[in-house]
């Protein structure tokens, strides 16, 4: 299945900044659900997908006089809500792997145990609710790093720079990651699809 990218563009900063409360309430339609899809892939609650848009918007309100409009604003609202959704990591597992940094981006990526060829696979089979579970909790498994790069540009469209742009990273790390994440899941889909192989 695959998800709507959000319109790009359709928001006046300049309106935003004088104060325009249709342009305001367009952003606010235009964003709130990839940026709360986002938390909840990212956060697995929907209380904590909620918060993260309320701050999201609440703090891109605040700001919004100093934002200067060097990149869009979809991912200057990505920015922000990842700042939140890894604060709120931080504050759950204070204890766990860095978030928002890999030491060993610029390595190659490990290859995969497992990986099965899903050429063979019937189409249904590929869509069906019980496969697209199973993607959901490899992505959960992901470490938040690699999730994000994931969710942002593969299921949320945006660019290599944008996403770049949104998590604070190099253009280079985001590939590194996408390319790790994208190697990690297929692994551990290839264990659920081993079984479905006709």
């Amino acid at each position: 299945m695959t998800e709507k990218a959000p319109v790009k563009n359709e928001v006046s900063l300049e309106a935003l900044k004088a104060g325009d409360k249709a342009e305001l309430a367009r952003m606010v339609e235009l964003y709130s659900e990839p940026i709360y899809r986002l938390g909840l892939k990212m956060l697995g609650s929907e209380q904590d997908a909620e918060d993260v848009l309320q701050e999201t918007f609440m703090k891109a309100l605040r700001s919004i006089q100093q934002f200067e409009g060097r990149s869009s604003i979809s991912t200057w609202l990505y920015r922000i809500a990842m700042n939140e959704i890894f604060l709120t990591l931080r504050k759950k597992k204070p204890m766990e792997e860095s978030l928002d940094g890999y030491d060993s981006d610029s390595e190659e990526p490990e290859k995969p145990k497992e990986i099965i060829d899903w050429c063979c696979l019937p189409e249904n089979e590929l869509m069906n609710a019980e496969v697209r579970k199973t993607m959901s909790q490899a992505i959960e498994k992901l470490s938040p790093a690699l999730r994000s790069v994931f969710i942002l540009r593969d299921m949320n469209h945006l660019s290599v720079k944008e996403t770049a742009d949104a998590l604070g990273i190099s253009e280079a790390a985001v590939k590194t990651r996408l390319l790790r994440a994208r190697l990690q899941l297929r692994e551990d889909l290839s264990v659920y699809f081993s079984h479905k192989m006709p």
